[in-house]
């Protein structure tokens, strides 16, 4: 069964630039738009939709101060999508012990 906010997380992170990206975050702490692009091969514009993506995936929040936005990474969804990532490995798993089982016996 699907679930939107663990879609969301792997879609956002199919991107490499948007992997770039928030591990660029992660690395600072927090970042605007502007210090993410002077560092990064892409325009602040690209940066900016690219933190959009992340944004509604729920990896990055915004904080507003003054005139700039900052971003900084956010776990929980990261940690939605590893329990998946685990609980879809635990059944494949079982379906190849089984698998290996049925085929033992024959």
């Amino acid at each position: 069964m699907s679930d939107p906010g663990v879609d969301a997380v792997f879609t956002a992170l199919a991107d490499a630039t948007r992997r770039e990206v928030l591990d660029e975050i992660g690395r600072r702490g927090a970042a605007t738009a502007t210090e993410l692009a002077a560092d990064l091969p892409v325009t602040r514009q690209a940066v900016a939709k690219h933190l959009g993506v992340l944004a509604d995936a729920g990896l990055v929040e915004s904080r507003r101060s003054g005139r700039e936005t900052r971003y900084r990474v956010t776990a929980a969804p990261l940690g939605e999508a590893i329990d998946w990532m685990t609980r879809v490995g635990a059944e494949w798993d079982d379906r190849l012990a089984r698998l290996q089982r049925f085929a033992s016996r024959r």
